[in-house]
């Protein structure tokens, strides 16, 4: 298994990597009582989080205003992307009884709005869609007022797949492009790639032209700024709706290096041009992740 990190810690520069820019400094927030609820509730009901499993930087600030993002199916994916901390390997069998703890945990640590997403389960014939679909049928059915975002798997372009879980009618239906063309290959695992992820966001669209779409970019990996413009465009193409924009960073040696760290103008540069290709709402800044509070907030009173 592959070196971990803790999120709460500041993380050491790995050897060969670039120095961070002032701007990409923040301040490290420790456990409190809103935390440790989260972490521990968690744990005893068996839900991964992928604030904590895939390091995210937010975790300490998201943590301690309540917001989490669960992660179903176990903690271990079966892709091997090159820019993710998540561990892979074999999986565990799903567990049936998921539905119910992931409702548990919800209910008591209080939320109103839902980020449910997943690893990818290729050992599974559906990818595990049918079950994934049963977790949000089970939390739409139980609690009316609960908003529920999903970020999922492209499912292998499987369009019984995606029917499963648009079927279980989450209110925005999420799926993450991660990067430009050009670099897809170097970024993700082969079983991923960029016309299988347009081709994901646009099926959904074509059989629930209502449901609201997300998708999310890093950028710091190479790519040029009109490289991200030109996804940008494919995106909409796409009729997606909502799009997050962040700093790739490097969570272990095992992963890739950061090219290059990316200044707020612009990052500034392309949230407005985003706005102006017709995206309801663009979160773009180094920080920025696809399941950041900021965006849940906007997504929950543009639903309304």
């Amino acid at each position: 298994m592959r070196n971990r990190i803790n999120p709460l810690t500041k993380p050491k520069l790995i050897s060969g990597d670039l120095k961070k820019p002032a701007w990409m400094k923040i301040k490290a927030i420790l456990p409190n009582a809103r935390y440790r609820k989260i972490k521990e509730t968690a744990h005893r009901l068996k839900i991964a989080t992928v604030c904590a499993e895939a390091g995210c930087p937010n975790v300490g600030e998201c943590w301690e205003s309540g917001t989490a993002t669960f992660m179903l199916m176990g903690d271990t994916c079966t892709r091997a992307c090159k820019f993710c901390n998540v561990k892979h390997g074999k999986p565990q069998p799903l567990d049936p009884n998921e539905p119910q703890n992931l409702a548990e945990a919800i209910a008591k640590l209080g939320v109103n709005y839902a980020v449910i997403t997943c690893v990818d389960r290729d050992d599974v014939p559906d990818g595990g869609a049918e079950h994934f679909a049963k977790c949000i049928s089970y939390l739409r059915k139980n609690y009316s007022k609960l908003v529920v975002e999903v970020l999922v798997s492209d499912f292998q372009g499987d369009c019984k797949s995606i029917q499963k879980v648009v079927a279980a009618a989450p209110h925005v239906y999420g799926h993450n492009i991660e990067t430009v063309e050009r670099l897809q290959a170097a970024v993700r695992d082969r079983r991923a790639n960029y016309r299988q992820s347009l081709g994901t966001l646009e099926y959904v669209k074509k059989i629930a032209p209502k449901m609201s779409t997300k998708s999310s970019i890093m950028v710091g990996l190479g790519e040029k700024p009109a490289e991200v413009v030109q996804t940008m465009k494919d995106l909409r193409k796409a009729q997606v709706d909502f799009l997050t924009i962040g700093q790739y960073l490097r969570p272990s040696e095992w992963n890739l290096k950061v090219v290059e760290y990316i200044p707020p103008e612009q990052f500034e540069e392309y949230r407005k041009t985003g706005e102006e290709l017709g995206f309801i709402y663009v979160a773009a800044g180094p920080y920025v992740r696809s399941s950041y509070k900021a965006g849940e907030l906007f997504i929950k009173n543009a639903l309304k």
